[in-house]
């Protein structure tokens, strides 16, 4: 992972606050009508993240998301949804329970947006104090692996 920014060092590029790790990231939650484990993959490019895909234990999830794109079932039993039409933002707005566990993926790295519920905006930012720890279930394992190594874009 390199140093961005400036030549003071202003910081690695981050989604709030957990680095960014090859050029993508995931935002994993648990569905609340499927109870599934699922995510929404992101590529990253000039200050702006690209939802591609979404990723889930669920085929039922990518039914509820009603949009166009290639279904595909991954050789660990995941299902992938590379969406048809991605969806670009320069930040997104999430509402935060603990029954959803919105968590932010990056590489080997977790950051919970839970428990508290609320309203978190993601952005992406040089930051100098990153964020972020080992993964908690249910997104260490299977899910990690398919969000964050199956090329959103291909």
């Amino acid at each position: 992972m390199a140093a961005l920014g400036s030549g003071d060092g202003a910081g690695r590029l981050t989604v709030h606050g957990l680095p960014v790790v090859a050029g993508s990231f995931a935002i994993g939650y648990v569905h609340s009508i499927y109870r599934a484990p699922s995510a929404e993959v992101f590529t990253v490019e000039g200050g702006r993240f690209t939802m591609r895909a979404v990723v889930s234990a669920s085929e039922g999830v990518l039914d509820y998301y009603a949009v166009a794109g290639e279904r595909v079932r991954l050789p660990e039993g995941m299902w992938l949804l590379r969406l048809a039409e991605p969806a670009t933002y320069t930040e997104l707005s999430l509402l935060t329970t603990p029954i959803g566990r919105r968590t932010v993926l990056s590489g080997r790295r977790c950051l919970p947006l839970y428990p508290a519920a609320g309203e978190v905006r993601l952005a992406l930012a040089l930051t100098r104090d990153v964020r972020g720890g080992p993964c908690p279930a249910p997104f260490a394992g299977r899910l990690q692996r398919a969000a964050l190594t199956t090329s959103p874009s291909s």
